[in-house]
């Protein structure tokens, strides 16, 4: 359905904080390696967020998900690790 005047489909108007979509890239060291993982800022955020709950460093977090993945890229494995985390609470290992 195309967006209608309201800016969005049937009426519905949704509101996005300025530059949360915006992809940015950062560079960690994960198992003695440097990777690059390209995230949203929403979800470098949440990332940090949820490292300093846990009382870990975001490497540690990221890590431990890189460490738990099936196949699939860790910046996915990050967002989807952060969505359960949203929905469910603190996923167990």
């Amino acid at each position: 359905m195309a967006p209608d005047k309201a800016g969005g489909a049937g009426g519905l108007t949704l509101s996005l904080a300025p530059g949360l979509a915006q992809p940015k890239k950062r560079s960690l060291t994960i198992a003695g390696h440097r990777t690059s993982i390209t995230l949203e800022d929403a979800f470098w955020r949440e990332l940090k967020a949820a490292a300093a709950e846990m009382k870990v460093s975001v490497t540690a977090l990221a890590s431990a998900i890189d460490a738990a993945r099936e196949p699939a890229s860790l910046s996915a494995a990050i967002r989807v690790y952060l969505l359960t985390r949203q929905r469910h609470g603190t996923p167990k290992g």
